[in-house]
């Protein structure tokens, strides 16, 4: 799209033409280029072949894991029932999906408006992780077709699953209504943008509600198994609080993450709005990020000193939760700090990075590797491997797919507005030869 750029073709990003005529929808799938040159920006991107490759060795692989069933992709047992279809895609993927709740909070509650710019990307993080979490859960439990069966016939309310399960559910539809404004705007549905931004109050109250309670069940889910997580990752009083503390740096900083990687890779996407404001906007998150890892490592603390389990930290687990404790809450947070306080954006990204494999790291901790601690740690099947990369790969292309359509990175300028930049930028050619 860069290459295409410096001939003077731009991404389609108006309501209207500058002829006044409608984009048709297969226009707007183009992005405004002809057939002939988006297939040739797609083919010259090298990131759509890495993509390409592993499609073509994983997505068989999901295949052959629904034909002959689970047990021919994993080694999951009664001592490991959560492999990484679940360590990984639901325990990983919902904490960093917490953007969507905080940003829409931020600005549609507390009227903040100036995080606008990315507030719709904080959406979009959201739903997606969300959404590709689902994902990941079908497919380790199969016939998708019988999902409503542990939610609506065989009722379980007094299960923290079930719990989880319609938190999930009712939270996601709230996600997609709240992006489905961005949408409607791109199809040029007035009156569908216009019915949901009316209730736009109610859809984030009610994301609040579902997102932190379903962020505390995902811990209270291993109060199931007591005994079977190391000590120092579990603890009965304190495991959901754990969950939802964490969540919040953790969806913070996916924002930060994902916006620089948008930033370097994206460019030719993102309007003068966005880009002029992006810098200020993640010295903000990085603040609340900062904050939410001190609580966090706070909280972490007063469990350990409440269950009395100092007695580990000698053993080669401890020094496992300390590597986990200090490279990743303790060094992001004052790397975050310093950045915050020296207003060096580019610490604060790095706090970001490395504040979600942080958390990538703890949930995979508690999910997996201190998971039966006294019995052996199970190695992932191959299969279950390349299938859990090859979903995160269909998670990143839909990501970019819809960043390069919906006016996410970019506000819908009306035919007045774009015939007033081109007149601009005509007047500025001849100054500049």
């Amino acid at each position: 799209m860069k290459k295409l750029e410096t001939f003077g073709i731009k991404p389609h990003d108006a309501d209207l033409k500058t002829n006044g005529k409608q984009w048709s929808v297969m226009e707007k799938l183009l992005l405004g280029l002809t057939l002939d040159q988006y297939i040739g920006q797609a083919f010259r991107n090298k990131f759509n072949w890495f993509l390409a490759i592993i499609f073509a060795i994983g997505i068989p692989v999901i295949i052959y894991r629904f034909i002959f069933s689970l047990g021919a992709v994993t080694h999951a047992s009664y001592d490991y029932p959560w492999g990484l279809f679940l360590g990984f895609g639901l325990f990983c993927m919902v904490p960093l999906s917490a953007s969507g709740f905080m940003l829409g909070t931020t600005v549609e509650i507390f009227g903040r408006h100036d995080f606008e710019p990315i507030e719709r990307l904080a959406l979009l993080n959201g739903l997606l992780g969300y959404f590709f979490a689902v994902v990941y859960l079908l497919v380790d439990l199969g016939q998708p077709w019988r999902l409503a069966y542990p939610m609506v016939y065989s009722f379980g309310p007094a299960a923290v699953l079930f719990l989880v399960g319609w938190h999930v559910a009712t939270y996601l539809s709230v996600q997609i209504a709240e992006v489905s404004t961005a949408f409607f705007e791109w199809i040029g549905f007035r009156r569908g943008y216009e019915f949901i931004r009316k209730g736009t109050i109610g859809l984030t109250v009610s994301g609040i509600i579902l997102s932190t309670l379903h962020q505390g069940a995902l811990g209270a889910l291993f109060v199931y198994a007591p005994g079977k997580v190391h000590p120092l990752w579990y603890s009965s009083a304190f495991q959901w609080i754990h969950f939802f503390t964490s969540s919040i740096p953790a969806g913070l900083c996916m924002v930060i993450s994902v916006s620089t990687v948008v930033i370097y890779t994206m460019k030719w996407r993102c309007d003068k709005r966005f880009i002029d404001n992006l810098d200020r906007i993640t010295i903000s998150l990085a603040k609340g990020a900062a904050m939410g890892l001190a609580t966090y490592l706070i909280i972490k603390f007063i469990a350990i000193a409440h269950d009395n389990e100092w007695a580990y930290f000698a053993t080669g687990w401890g020094l496992w939760w300390l590597f986990e404790i200090i490279c990743f809450v303790t060094l992001p947070m004052f790397i975050l700090m310093y950045g915050i306080h020296h207003r060096i954006v580019g610490l604060c990204r790095i706090g970001a990075f490395m504040t979600v494999f942080g958390i990538l790291l703890n949930r995979l901790n508690t999910a997996l590797i201190a998971f039966n601690w006294k019995l052996y740690q199970e190695i992932p099947h191959m299969w279950e491997i390349i299938i859990a990369i090859t979903i995160f790969a269909i998670y990143v292309a839909t990501y970019r797919f819809i960043l390069a359509r919906l006016p996410i990175l970019y506000q819908y300028k009306s035919q007045a507005e774009e015939i007033e930049v081109e007149v601009s930028e005509e007047q500025v050619a001849p100054a500049k030869a």
